[in-house]
């Protein structure tokens, strides 16, 4: 019979009575599941509920087979390696003890003499060569993201849960984690805004505050099918303002009749050919008929701009953030940036880059790539500034604004608001309010405190403050920007750096994402000696 994971009748509440998950159906069988959704939606907690971590407040999880769990951020414990990541140490030390001829004769019969074999496969399907006795915390962030899916690969569950997988990998560990999960034949629920990875899903399943929406086939067909639900929405909207229309027709034509005849009656009245008890009735029949005609009338409005509403709701939950921004003026070719026999690092005898050189024009847009430890990070602080190089010379030609993923230029314990003022003094409370509400931050939103803001929201905020000015600075420079953010909020950033006219210097393992703003040119950083150069 065939594993499968029920979630029937789920309701889940935070602490503070919040309600993420109510009444909730899903089903899970031997597929690769995509799940998505905005930040706090309860993707990470829909995956607690299946694991038993967190127990409903109502509802039932029945699990049919065993699961293997990939966290966000895999924990290091002290002396702590690759084998017992693995839960072999006990094994590799009797297969060491037979080798060398000290193993009595019943170890020998639980002896498994694959397991080293097997311990290899695993980590090279994630494309990760280590020892069973390599220490987990010697590895870099995105190599324990590697070791741990591949222990969960070692055990063959029959459900894998990834939360998040391709975060903080570089290109080479992205790609191993996608070609896994392509190849893999088991379940396995897939929590991740990584769209490259969402396009290896056999299904995609929506977390919304409406509850769940599954979609046959993987993130392309997602989003066809949802531009599809799109268009049907503009042409419900359509419907709802011509009905809304014929309604107020309607009520400006009984409305015109009704003083016609009011009028009629007046006159009639003012002849004196009318008795008067006549008149009376007369005038309460037309009361009555009157005041149920414009009841009527005020219910079918009523309908009628609830229709509008709804039909407007269901376009702004569905379509992707779209801005405008004003020009940097930054004329073709104009020198932005230029560095010249750069060699820098942190330690005198190991250089993180070394002799190198780079330009950039108005108005290119450079995508910065390379492993990690490559020196991405260095390279920015040497853009920006922030590191002074050893040898040679870095110059800025223009103004530039640098987005970490902290977004360090806000000052936390600012609204929005306040923090666009402070960036862009020249601009008065109307500016600043029309700026905010083309990212989305429109009337109580703008007053949000920076730091109280999702992932998602503080870079939205960040280049609302620095792109919604009325000069932008030429020269944008991003660290990683979609990682941690949900795809609407990749989306919305897409769309704000779409609007952008000035030079882009990016740092990104998120190929879509390069794609959809539009990068001219490649740096691929390959080590302290190397580096790479190339048109995109």
């Amino acid at each position: 019979m065939p594993h499968s994971i029920t979630l029937s009748k789920i309701t889940w509440s935070t602490p503070d009575g919040h309600t993420l998950l109510s009444d909730l159906d899903l089903t899970f069988g031997a597929e690769r599941a995509g799940l998505i959704g905005r930040n706090g939606v309860g993707k990470t907690t829909l995956l607690k509920l299946v694991t038993g971590d967190l127990v409903p407040q109502a509802g039932t999880v029945t699990v049919d087979g065993t699961l293997g769990l990939l966290r966000q951020s895999v924990q290091v414990f002290a002396d702590e390696t690759i084998a017992s990541l693995f839960g072999i140490v006990d094994a590799l030390d009797l297969l060491a003890r037979a080798e060398r001829g000290e193993a009595e004769a019943l170890e020998l019969a639980d002896a498994d003499w694959t397991l080293e074999a097997r311990l290899s496969a695993a980590l090279a399907r994630v494309g990760l060569e280590a020892a069973p006795e390599t220490p987990l915390a010697s590895l870099s962030g995105g190599q324990r993201t590697r070791a741990a899916l591949a222990a969960l690969i070692f055990a063959e569950p029959d459900f894998l849960l990834l939360d998040e997988p391709t975060n903080n990998l570089d290109r080479d560990g992205r790609r191993a984690v996608i070609d896994m999960l392509a190849g893999w034949r088991a379940g396995a629920i897939v929590v991740s805004h990584d769209r490259e990875l969402l396009e290896t899903m056999d299904a995609i399943v929506e977390l919304t505050t409406l509850g769940a929406t599954r979609y046959g086939g993987n993130w392309s067909a997602y989003r066809a099918r949802k531009a599809q639900e799109l268009a049907a929405a503009h042409r419900d909207l359509a419907d709802a303002e011509k009905q809304a229309a014929e309604v107020a027709r309607t009520m400006q034509t009984i409305a015109e009749r009704k003083a016609r005849k009011d009028s009629a009656g007046r006159r009639k009245k003012a002849r004196g050919d009318i008795p008067r008890i006549m008149l009376g009735a007369m005038k309460e029949r037309s009361e009555l008929t009157s005041g149920a005609n414009a009841r009527l009338a005020e219910s079918r409005q009523g309908q009628a701009a609830d229709a509008v509403a709804a039909a407007r709701e269901r376009i702004e939950i569905l379509q992707p953030l779209t801005v405008s921004v004003p020009p940097t003026h930054l004329a073709t070719g104009k020198s932005v940036l230029k560095m010249e026999g750069v060699t820098a690092g942190y330690l005198p005898e190991r250089p993180v880059i070394r002799d190198l050189s780079f330009a950039m024009t108005g108005p290119e847009r450079v995508a910065v790539t390379g492993p990690n430890g490559s020196g991405k990070t260095t390279f920015l602080g040497l853009v920006t500034g922030d590191i002074q190089p050893w040898q040679g010379s870095v110059r800025r030609f223009t103004d530039f604004a640098m987005l970490d993923q902290r977004v360090s230029l806000l000052d936390p314990a600012l609204s929005i608001r306040d923090n666009f003022r402070r960036i862009n003094p020249a601009a008065d409370e109307n500016a600043c309010r029309a700026a905010l509400a083309r990212f989305m931050f429109r009337a109580d939103a703008a007053l949000q405190i920076v730091g109280s803001l999702s992932g998602g929201q503080l870079l939205r905020a960040g280049l609302a403050c620095v792109l919604g000015g009325a000069t932008p600075p030429p020269l944008l420079i991003l660290d990683e920007p979609t990682n941690h953010l949900d795809i609407d909020s990749i989306e919305a950033v897409e769309a704000g750096l779409r609007a952008y006219d000035g030079a882009l210097l990016v740092v990104s393992h998120d190929e879509p994402f390069l794609e959809a703003i539009g990068i001219t040119r490649r740096l691929e950083l390959l080590g302290a000696s190397l580096l790479r150069h190339g048109r995109a």
